[in-house]
C-alpha cells in the first residue's frame, strides 16, 4: 500500500498536485500505530505555517484536522503551527492524530505584544507564560521546538534588553529541556542583534554570541532567510550559524523593491544558489517552512514547488 501510494505521489508531484489519498493514508497509519511521523529519508522537509491554510474553503468551514490535511494534499511534509494561542495542547494533539499530518513546531503567538525585553516585569512574565504554552502545544503535537522573537530594540539600551531576554529564556529551559523542545530565535526586523540602518554587509556575530551565551543544547536559531537578505549574505549567515541554525523560514525578498515577494519569482533576488551552497557546507538537515501568503490547494501547491526550486530539491 505504501509503495503504491508513494508512486502515485511522485507522479502527482510532476503534475503539480497531490492526491487526497496521501492524507488518508497517513491518517490510516496513525490509527493503527497511534504515532504520527513525517516522511523519513529526506534531508530537508518542507512545511507551511498553519496561518497560510484557510479556515474556510468553497463555503465550507474547515476543522483543524481538515486544515492539516489540506497542507498534506499540497505536498507538504508537515506544518509549523503559528496559531498556538488559539488551541490547547490536547486539541492540537487530537487534530494531528485525526489527520495523520505531522506538526514539527509551534510559534509564540504574542511575542510582539508581550515581550521578553519589556521594561514591565508583568509583561515579561506574560511573555514567558505564552512561550510555556507554546512549548506544551509543540510537545503535545509531537514537535521539537518553539519559534520566538526575543523582543524589540526600542524597549531600552541594547545591553539591558539583551540581558532581560537572556534572563527570561533561562527560566524557560527547565520546562523546554524535559519536554525535548528547543527554543529557537528568529531573526526579524526588531532592531536587535543587527544594525537596522546599516548596509547589507552585516554578519551573524551578535546572534551567535547570544545563542552561545546560554551554553545549552536547547537554544538555537530559526533562521529566516528572506528577512535578513536586506542586511547580509544568506550563504555566509548559514555558515556562520552552523549547528545553531536548527530550522529555516523561507520567503522571497526583493532588494530592488525593498519588499517581500513570492519565492523564486521574477522579483525575488535572494541568491538561492548561495543558500543551497551554505546548507550543503554545514550539512543542514531538518525543516524548512514557507512564511508567505497562503490560500487554497492550488496556491499552497505552488508555494511548495517554489520552495523546491529555491532549495534545489
Amino acid at each position: 500500500m505504501r509503495t503504491a501510494i508513494g508512486r502515485r505521489r511522485v507522479l502527482a508531484i510532476g503534475a503539480g498536485s497531490i492526491p487526497a489519498a496521501v492524507g488518508g493514508a497517513r491518517a490510516a497509519e496513525t490509527r493503527e500505530s497511534g504515532i504520527v511521523t513525517p516522511p523519513v529519508g529526506k534531508r530537508i522537509l518542507l512545511s507551511c505555517k498553519s496561518g497560510m491554510i484557510p479556515g474556510e474553503l468553497e463555503g465550507k468551514t474547515l476543522s483543524l484536522a481538515d486544515r492539516l490535511r489540506l497542507a498534506a494534499e499540497a505536498g507538504f511534509d508537515g506544518v509549523d503551527y503559528d496559531q498556538a494561542g488559539e488551541v490547547t495542547p490536547a486539541q492540537l494533539r487530537a487534530a494531528v492524530r485525526e489527520s495523520g499530518v505531522f506538526v514539527h513546531s509551534a510559534i509564540n503567538h504574542a511575542h510582539w505584544k508581550q515581550r521578553l525585553t519589556s521594561a514591565n516585569q508583568e509583561e515579561r512574565d506574560q511573555g514567558r507564560a505564552n512561550i510555556e504554552h507554546c512549548i506544551r502545544v509543540s510537545h503535545a503535537a509531537g514537535g521539537s521546538g518553539v519559534l520566538i522573537v526575543v523582543g524589540r530594540g526600542s524597549d531600552g539600551p541594547a545591553d539591558v534588553i539583551v540581558d532581560r531576554a537572556h534572563d527570561e529564556i533561562r527560566k524557560l529551559l527547565p520546562l523546554a529541556a524535559p519536554l525535548g523542545q528547543m527554543i529557537l530565535i528568529e531573526n526579524v526586523w526588531n532592531h536587535m542583534m543587527y544594525d537596522h540602518d546599516a548596509p547589507p554587509d552585516q554578519g551573524v556575530e551578535d546572534f551567535v554570541a547570544f545563542v552561545d551565551s546560554f551554553n545549552s543544547p536547547w537554544v538555537g536559531m530559526y533562521y529566516d532567510i528572506g528577512n535578513h537578505w536586506k542586511y547580509g549574505q544568506p550563504g555566509e549567515w548559514i555558515r556562520g550559524f552552523g549547528r545553531r541554525g536548527v530550522k529555516l523560514d523561507i520567503k522571497g525578498f526583493s532588494r530592488a523593491k525593498d519588499s517581500f515577494v513570492d519565492i523564486t519569482s521574477a522579483d525575488d533576488d535572494v541568491p538561492w544558489d548561495q543558500v543551497r551552497k551554505g546548507l550543503d557546507d554545514i550539512g543542514f538537515t531538518g525543516w524548512a517552512t514557507a512564511e508567505v501568503k497562503g490560500g487554497d490547494l492550488q496556491r499552497l501547491s505552488l508555494v511548495r514547488e517554489q520552495m523546491r526550486k529555491a532549495l534545489g530539491l
